[in-house]
């Protein structure tokens, strides 16, 4: 079964080299690559030998350092209190506080009230910047919106340059079905901190006293040791609020941190994975997963997804779809993701931006979903990958026909790999031909076939190409146990430039933003028609053909060329 799941004879050799034929890679009855990984060896390998389970030592800092724009800021937010004489504690909450206290840049502050809503507050700063001669920038109110997951008003201003959001202290309660508060009041700095997500991301910096408060005792040791834990039970935080369970997955992969075995066993639970389908909108899952895929560390996210147990959840299919599963799907997505990840680092960022990498991690994470569709309500048959991003993942649509896209042009570029890679021409299949290419040129065929391709899927030419020599060349003698070493990458890596460097050299780079020489009312006039249809489009395909194979070619030339063969062929009949 396993054998059968790539193009060509190549799965073999994937396969054994990623998984063996044993569960080589099954740790404590779960397989996690990211415990088999070997960290000094290129980024995304998979390896057999298992990762120190020494916690890490992260330093952080003794005290916050404010920048000069941040103390501006705060000053003017402390001159408002003094100016109305208010008993308000203004205190900086969440990823600002932690991504300063670990030495890094945040814009992105978030202030919480404690007796007082944001835009009450928003209203006194206005007043007194007008008081000195100033004018409030970007004033905004977002209400809450229970059915987008956001559960209390919103008060926004800009200083300096510099979004800031204004909220008051919380206290919170759930019901059982939803992940709505059905109570919520202003609470203690201490109720706020406990009903977060996670000790790193529960901590304070009150402006006031300029000091960072831990109010669960646990947030700076956390940080400093790399754990993620949550701040109450993880099964009840979780049950309360599902999202938790990915957010946990998200920061734990972007610093690189240990889940806490309590909250991996919290996560697994069938009660916590039913409360994630269940009390979750699709779009806010979308928006973590997309986070983790365009964030720092997308592999080892993803690992944790499958570690929890929670890839089905994420990724949700039909009931009925066709042909069935490959055999451990889950397994195969994320090894495909994890191949894809390391070859990016071997290739460099330069052969692709920041949207084409991340387009890329998700074709090859569906890539063992390319062959599978099922049927809508009107019975049309539609890719499963396009379910996953419409239905699961609630992405935009561009991404659903991108990712659809290149695992089209894969599986045309697999049979043109050889022909690119060698550059030689010769021997391609006139069976892979389309009748365009009967009256082209032998020596031609090549780039003709490779520019309709490049036509088609545009600017990710690329992402295909790295993703097809996953599954190219064909395989190589290897034990059983063998894993998918570097010098698999540094082959696949050398295919990838030897193609790239070929379809340069034939001059097709932006090919697609080529202008065809004939236009359709060119063409009627050869053929003497007078309105379009199939025959018009059919020579707009020939015309193309020519035009590809004949680069240098002029308008005149194409007509020419076209008037001769017609005439041919009208002789032939």
């Amino acid at each position: 079964m396993r054998a059968s799941l790539l193009n060509g004879n190549s799965s073999g050799l994937f396969l054994r080299s990623i998984f063996g034929s044993g569960n080589s890679l099954a740790l404590g009855g779960v397989w996690s690559p990211l415990k088999a990984r070997n960290p000094t060896k290129t980024a995304g390998l998979l390896s057999c030998k298992s990762m120190s389970t020494n916690l890490p030592v992260v330093r952080v800092k003794e005290k916050i350092d404010l920048t000069e724009k941040e103390k501006m800021i705060f000053d003017r937010l402390l001159a408002t209190i003094r100016h109305f004489d208010l008993p308000t504690q203004l205190r900086v909450a969440g990823g600002w506080v932690r991504d300063k206290l670990l030495g890094q840049d945040c814009y992105d502050i978030d202030i919480a009230l404690d007796d007082m809503l944001g835009s009450t507050f928003v209203d006194k700063v206005t007043q007194y910047l007008a008081s000195t001669g100033e004018v409030a920038q970007g004033l905004a109110v977002i209400p809450s919106n229970p059915d987008q997951s956001k559960h209390l008003e919103t008060a926004r201003m800009r200083l300096y340059d510099v979004w800031i959001d204004f909220v008051n202290l919380r206290s919170e309660k759930y019901s059982e079905n939803s992940r709505i508060p059905t109570q919520m009041e202003f609470g203690t700095a201490e109720e706020d901190a406990y009903r977060r997500d996670l000790t790193i991301n529960s901590m304070f910096y009150n402006i006031n006293t300029s000091s960072v408060e831990d109010l669960t005792g646990r947030g700076i040791d956390d940080l400093r040791s790399g754990k993620i834990v949550t701040p109450l039970a993880p099964k009840e935080t979780f049950l309360d609020d599902p999202l938790r369970v990915l957010r946990a997955v998200r920061f734990g992969a972007r610093f690189s941190f240990t889940l806490d075995e309590e909250l991996k066993r919290a996560a697994a639970s069938n009660d916590v994975k039913d409360a994630l389908a269940a009390k979750i909108s699709r779009e806010r899952i979308g928006t973590e997963v997309d986070l983790m895929v365009s964030g720092n560390e997308p592999v080892k996210a993803i690992a944790y997804i499958f570690e929890l147990q929670l890839f089905w959840v994420v990724f949700s299919l039909p009931h009925e779809h066709e042909p069935t599963l490959p055999e451990e799907c889950d397994r195969l997505c994320l090894a495909y993701m994890d191949a894809a990840w390391s070859l990016q680092q071997l290739i460099g960022s330069l052969s692709l931006t920041d949207e084409q990498r991340r387009l890329s991690l998700y074709a090859a994470l569906f890539f063992p979903f390319r062959t599978i569709i099922y049927k809508d309500n009107k019975g049309k048959k539609i890719p499963i990958v396009t379910y996953v991003f419409r239905n699961s993942l609630k992405r935009k649509g561009s991404d659903a026909e991108t990712v659809v896209g290149v695992h089209s042009a894969v599986a045309r570029l697999l049979s043109l790999i050889p022909f690119l890679e060698s550059n030689v021409d010769e021997e391609l299949n006139d069976d892979d031909m389309g009748s365009e290419l009967v009256d082209i040129p032998a020596s031609s065929k090549l780039r003709v076939l490779t520019g309709f391709l490049l036509r088609e899927v545009k600017d990710f030419w690329r992402v295909a190409l790295l993703i097809a020599v996953l599954a190219y060349p064909s395989p190589i003698g290897c034990s059983e146990d063998a894993m998918f070493k570097h010098t698999e990458l540094d082959k696949r890596k050398e295919v990838f430039q030897a193609v790239e460097n070929a379809i340069l050299k034939l001059g097709l780079e932006k090919i697609w933003e080529v202008k065809p020489l004939v236009t359709g009312k060119d063409i009627m006039n050869v053929l003497q028609l007078k309105s379009g249809g199939p025959l018009v489009k059919e020579w707009q395909q020939k015309l193309l053909a020519w035009q590809l194979a004949n680069p240098a070619g002029t308008a005149d030339e194409c007509l020419e060329w076209m008037r001769q063969t017609h005439l041919k062929r009208i002789k032939m009949e």
